[in-house]
């Protein structure tokens, strides 16, 4: 089925073994809107592999009103996981942070104190609504820093009300927000305002992270059948400054 991912280019691997690590998936068996057992995790996982990747950070999505997952849930989702990939002899290294929705539990875990998991040291990775604008946006990336963490956002360019006035952009920038950037979205997956907003975002040098934002074995298959994918991210990865392989 995956034959495809080991052909080769002549501008690059067809693959996203440069990258190393994958920062940003749900592979953890029914927690969320990502693998719902543990048979199409242990898939998805092969073909990560498959895909050149050596190493998972894996990120249940945390919110309060639809996943309300804990690192006692997500922590044990990992081991279970971790103890099928022994068992078949799959010779991947994964771990789990999570894609934390900036809502009030959010807020109220950073304020109190409460333990966060983080991609690697205090790098924490947070997403927005997709609908409307978080309006203290800049005061939680604030927050997020006074406690100590590095804040990551998840694929802004899918936020399509930043399209529209993209000083957010540079504003975020400006504050200390790395941004990690959906690899589908390099072949309009999400659809054409997405697609365009990520090419600026390349163009402005503001990628740091490249993430498949794995859920089902659909973007699998888009991932391996998308040669302009591996050529964009060889070109990334040219420029420096991809930190993926540093995690």
């Amino acid at each position: 089925m995956f034959s495809i991912f080991k052909k080769r280019s002549p501008s690059g691997p067809e693959d996203f073994s440069g990258l190393g690590c994958d920062m940003h998936s749900h592979l953890i068996p029914g927690i969320d809107d990502g693998s719902k057992d543990m048979e199409t995790s242990i898939s998805l996982i092969r073909g990560l592999m498959d895909l050149g990747y050596k190493k998972i950070i894996t990120t249940p999505h945390v919110n309060a009103d639809i996943y309300p997952n804990t690192p006692e849930i997500i922590r044990g989702g990992l081991n279970a996981v971790r103890q099928e990939l022994e068992r078949l002899r799959l010779d991947v290294e994964i771990h789990a942070a999570a894609e934390y929705l900036m809502d009030d539990r959010f807020y109220e875990n950073l304020t109190s104190g409460q333990p966060l998991l983080t991609l690697k040291d205090n790098m924490i990775l947070v997403e927005l609504s997709f609908v409307v604008p978080n309006l203290n946006l800049k005061e939680l990336i604030f927050e997020m820093q006074v406690k100590g963490y590095q804040p990551v956002l998840a694929h802004p360019e899918r936020y399509l009300y930043f399209g529209a006035n993209k000083t957010w952009y540079d504003e975020l920038r400006a504050a200390g927000c790395l941004f990690q950037l959906n690899l589908l979205s390099l072949r309009g997956h999400y659809g054409p305002d997405s697609h365009q907003l990520a090419n600026w975002l390349i163009k402005k040098k503001y990628v740091d992270l490249l993430g498949t934002d794995m859920h089902h074995l659909k973007h699998l298959e888009l991932l391996g059948s998308s040669p302009k994918i591996f050529r964009t991210v060889n070109e990334l990865l040219d420029t420096g400054m991809i930190q993926n392989a540093t995690l």
